[in-house]
């Protein structure tokens, strides 16, 4: 289960910007996640109350919002959507791609007073 990996990666953050910025406490945390990551949304939000407990954060809402992949093939420059086990180009059929999006988890946002 690497969400909780994942959500531990996510409070070390999270504290970071709650002391930055003086924040007594986080109401709500927005995280984008990668389709290719497969991180499972639900999976997710248990490891994250699992580790937000007796925090800054207890009881903080988790919005995840999952975006799409979108590959460039390096050969033919043809921008297609990969699949989590084919990154075959559908115009060229190499596997030689460059991933534009879809393989990322960023914390877009810290909400709190």
């Amino acid at each position: 289960m690497h969400e909780m990996s994942i959500a531990e990666s996510l409070m070390d953050q999270i504290i970071d910007i709650a002391e930055t910025n003086h924040m007594e406490s986080v109401a709500e945390v927005e995280l984008e996640t990668g389709h290719l990551r497969q991180v499972i949304p639900e999976v997710m939000r248990e490891a994250f109350l699992a580790v937000t407990q007796g925090t800054i954060a207890d009881g903080a809402k988790l919005i995840i919002n999952e975006v799409e992949p979108l590959a460039a093939c390096r050969q033919c420059r043809r921008e297609f959507t990969p699949q989590i086990d084919d990154f075959l180009c559908p115009q060229c059929r190499q596997a030689d791609v460059d991933i534009l999006k879809g393989d990322e988890i960023i914390l877009k946002s810290v909400v709190g007073n």
